[in-house]
């Protein structure tokens, strides 16, 4: 299918000599001017159609996606790398439209170079860009069309949830780790607002766009649920009227339709006939409407659901915290008590060092897998990571700590006065808050 794909784009329009010359540029968008390169056909004569290339999320800057540029660029078509925005983006805060007004601001650049077909200047978006790079058409129609690589079909935040269950699966965790990576703790970010564009909808974006649009995705991909997503861009462009499509699942690709052996891994060189593909079909662009099948997907993704009262993030962190000091004051009180014996001191030692080693290595644990550790989540014993199984351990120390610590404080006529009753107390929060987090759940 794709040899045909390109033979008929080609016959339709082989690639016009140009004279677009390579050279650096810089644009401004909402006040800041970002900085680019322009990668164009060499020796030759005509006008060339263009492309700017929209990153995927996080860092990136222009060198990241020279390789496409540069066989772009052999293809006959002049393509614009850019350096991302830094100011306004993080791992906290990012605005699709900005992003999507950058390109905007890119695709302007382009076209107003020399040997650059301006009727023919169109976007890339690679992953996050597959949001962006949809918007950015939808909002211009000085964008020729449309080209999309592993794009979502659903929210940020259903993705990310689905990417995470996905990996931590297949690195052998099963249980309570999955649940409160993949549901608890998305859930929990974006009501927290720490979640950028967590509910982004692609879906009525899709739908304002009148572009030709090239959709294309690796058949293991394993970071966006692509089975969703070409059934969601097929159905989505089929109902807002814009025939001009063309959705392709590169077989043996990952998300960025690199090679690869199960989508997990990342092998030298592209996906066959990717980078042919876009080539001939931006020369060609095809109006006829042609989609593969959605490829085989194991698990649907599955849309977070609205955050219950008692899980909101303020009052889970306030219960954390309490439960924190609990725990702590009792070792801290030591440090000025002035009795030599004092009551239950066994017991409360423990519960002491049991929910502090819970709750803090809890928070240190958990920063690490959100912010990348999920994704390759190293050694498992009975379907726990490492470190998840010492918390969960700690947890159960916790609690028969606490059990113990409680009947004696009931017991004896010494009960230790306020230092032990604050412990006991630390370990009555601890309990539903370990629960909703998962430490105390299979």
């Amino acid at each position: 299918m794709i040899a045909v794909l390109l033979a008929a784009a080609v016959a339709v329009s082989s690639p016009a000599p140009v004279t677009a010359p390579n050279g650096d540029v810089s644009f401004t968008s909402h006040g800041v001017t970002l900085h680019g390169t322009v990668v164009a056909p060499e020796g030759r004569g005509g006008l060339a159609p263009g492309i700017v290339m929209v990153h995927g999320s996080g860092e990136h800057d222009r060198d990241d996606y020279r390789a496409e540029a540069e066989a772009f660029a052999e293809a006959g078509i002049a393509t614009l790398i850019y350096d991302k925005r830094t100011e306004g983006y993080s791992l906290f805060e990012r605005d699709y439209a900005v992003l999507a007004d950058d390109a905007l601001a890119a695709v302007r650049a382009l076209r107003s170079r020399p040997g650059v077909d301006p009727a023919r200047v169109g976007v890339w978006g690679l992953s996050e860009g597959g949001w962006v790079a949809p918007l950015a058409a939808s909002k211009a129609k000085d964008v020729a069309f449309a080209v999309t690589v592993g794009a979502n079909g659903v929210s940020p935040d259903r993705q990310q949830s689905w990417a995470f269950e996905t990996y931590l699966r297949h690195g052998g965790v099963t249980g309570s780790m999955v649940d409160m990576v993949a549901s608890t703790n998305m859930r929990t970010l974006a009501g927290a607002g720490l979640f950028p564009e967590a509910g982004y909808d692609p879906v009525p974006v899709l739908e304002k766009v009148r572009q030709p649009v090239l959709g294309l995705w690796g058949e293991l991909d394993r970071l966006t649920p692509p089975g969703e997503a070409v059934r969601i861009f097929r159905e989505t462009l089929e109902r807002a009227g814009n025939r001009q499509y063309t959705l392709k699942v590169l077989p043996k690709a990952q998300h960025g339709l690199r090679r690869t052996t199960d989508g997990f891994d990342k092998l030298d060189g592209f996906a066959p006939g990717y980078l042919d593909l876009v080539g001939a079909w931006v020369n060609g662009v095809r109006n006829e409407p042609s989609a593969d099948p959605p490829p085989p997907q194991e698990r649907r993704s599955v849309a977070p659901a609205p955050l219950a009262w008692y899980e909101t993030p303020w009052l889970q962190a306030g219960v954390w915290a309490l439960a924190l000091l609990a725990f702590a004051a009792y070792p801290a009180t030591a440090l000025f008590r002035r009795r030599k014996e004092v009551p239950l001191a066994g017991p409360a030692r423990w519960l002491a060092s049991t929910g502090l080693l819970a709750t803090v290595g809890f928070l240190g644990y958990y920063i690490t897998l959100t912010t990348g550790a999920a994704m390759a989540p190293g050694p498992v014993l009975f379907g726990r990571t490492l470190p998840w199984l010492a918390l969960q351990l700690a947890a159960i120390g916790v609690v028969v700590a606490g059990v113990v610590t409680g009947i004696s404080w009931w017991r004896k006529k010494d009960r230790g006065g306020v230092r032990v009753g604050m412990l006991l107390a630390g370990a009555v929060l601890f309990v539903p808050w370990a629960v909703h987090w998962g430490l105390l759940v299979p």
